[in-house]
C-alpha cells in the first residue's frame, strides 16, 4: 500500500507523528514476521511548501506534492488550530488553497483519502465530502455543520467511512485512523500493531486503549490472511481455506465480508498484488518470474491484474 501523508505547516506534531509511527511500527513487524518480505506501507511525507514546521515549530522533511505520484491513500494530519478563531483565518491561507486543490485533483485521479481531526475541515473544504457521511473533533462540531451543511456529520462516531473518504475525529484519532488503515491492508499485522503501541501487560489497560473498530477485530479474518500469504504461489480455493481454518465456507465469506469489505477471493487477489508490486521495485525478476511467485502462469495475466487493481502497468510500478 502506498500512502502520501500531507503535512502542512502548523500541523498537529502529535497526529503527524502517530500516523508515521504506526505505518512505520508496522513495517517493520512485518519484517520481523517474514523475513525478507520487504515494506509493505511505501510511506511518504509532502508539503505544498518546501518548508513544513509543526505547530510546536519542528521542521518536517517533505517531498514536494507535485512528486507524490499516485499513491493508494492520501492522509491529512490536523494543523494545530483548536479554536474557531484560529481555525478559519487559516483555512484562507494559500498553502492550504493549494492543498484544496491537489486534493481535489488525486480525488479526480482516483486516489483515496482520509482526514483526521481538524484536518477534515481541510477536506470538507474542498468540497469533495458533499453528500458523504463524516466526522471531525466533537468540540467543533456545530461550527462544521454551520460551514458545511451538506456534510453528514456525525461527531459521535470516532471512526466514518464514506466512499472513498474516510474520517477521524479528535485529536487521538489520527492513531485511529493509522490503524484502521492497516486493517485494510493486513487484519493480523494491524492487530499486532495494536498490542505493541497500545497495550502493555496490565490488563486494565486493555478495556480502555483498544479502539473500539479493532475491539471488534474477527479471528477468523487474522487467520485467513495467514493462511493467504503463506499460499499466494497456489490457486486459490474457498472449500481449501475452509478446511484449513476449521470453518464453513459460508462462515468464512460472511466474516470476510463484513470485516474487510470484500469477498476472500478478492482480499487474496490484493494480497497477491501487494507482493507483486513488492517484487517489482525490489527485484530484478522478471514479469513471467514475479507472476510464479504468485501464483499466476505467466506475466500476461498478472500484468492485465495490476492494471485491473492499480490501474498502473509494470513499467510505472517498477519506477515507484
Amino acid at each position: 500500500m502506498k500512502i502520501s501523508v500531507l503535512a502542512l505547516d502548523g500541523c498537529f506534531d502529535t497526529g503527524l507523528s502517530a500516523i508515521l509511527d504506526a505505518f512505520t511500527t508496522a513495517n517493520e513487524l512485518a519484517e520481523l514476521q517474514q523475513p525478507g518480505s520487504g515494506p509493505r506501507f511505501d510511506i511518504s511525507v509532502i508539503g505544498m511548501r518546501r518548508e513544513v514546521r509543526t505547530g510546536l515549530g519542528m521542521r518536517v522533511p517533505v517531498k514536494p506534492a507535485s512528486a507524490m505520484g499516485n499513491p493508494d491513500w492520501l492522509v491529512l494530519p490536523a494543523i494545530a488550530t483548536k479554536m474557531p478563531e484560529q481555525l478559519l483565518p487559516a483555512l484562507e491561507r494559500r498553502d492550504v488553497r493549494d492543498a484544496l486543490a491537489l486534493l481535489r485533483q488525486s480525488h479526480d485521479d482516483g486516489v483515496k483519502i482520509a482526514a483526521a481531526c481538524i484536518g477534515t475541515f481541510v477536506l470538507a473544504e474542498s468540497g469533495l465530502l458533499g453528500g458523504q457521511e463524516a466526522t471531525t473533533s466533537w468540540w467543533l462540531a456545530p461550527l462544521f455543520r454551520q460551514r458545511y451543511p451538506d456534510v453528514r456529520l456525525d461527531s459521535a462516531r470516532m471512526m466514518v467511512p464514506s466512499g472513498s473518504f474516510t474520517t477521524a475525529g479528535a485529536a487521538m484519532g489520527h492513531l485511529d485512523l493509522a490503524l484502521w488503515l492497516l486493517g485494510q491492508a493486513s487484519p493480523a499485522l494491524a492487530a499486532v500493531v495494536v498490542r505493541y503501541l497500545l497495550v502493555d501487560a496490565r490488563p486494565s489497560q486493555a478495556p480502555y486503549m483498544i479502539p473500539d473498530h479493532l475491539a471488534r477485530a474477527d479471528p477468523l479474518v487474522e487467520r485467513f490472511e495467514r493462511w493467504a500469504r503463506d499460499r499466494l504461489t497456489e490457486g486459490f480455493s474457498l472449500d481449501a481455506a475452509a478446511d484449513a481454518l476449521a470453518t464453513s465456507t459460508r462462515t468464512l465469506q460472511r466474516r470476510i465480508e463484513a470485516v474487510l469489505g470484500k469477498s476472500p477471493l478478492s482480499y487474496f487477489q490484493d494480497l497477491r498484488v501487494e507482493r507483486a508490486v513488492h517484487l517489482l521495485r525490489t527485484s530484478h525478476l522478471n514479469t513471467d518470474a514475479i507472476a510464479a511467485e504468485v501464483g499466476y502462469e505467466d506475466g500476461a495475466t498478472l500484468r492485465t491484474l495490476l492494471r485491473r487493481k492499480l490501474g498502473r502497468g509494470v513499467r510505472e510500478l517498477r519506477l515507484g
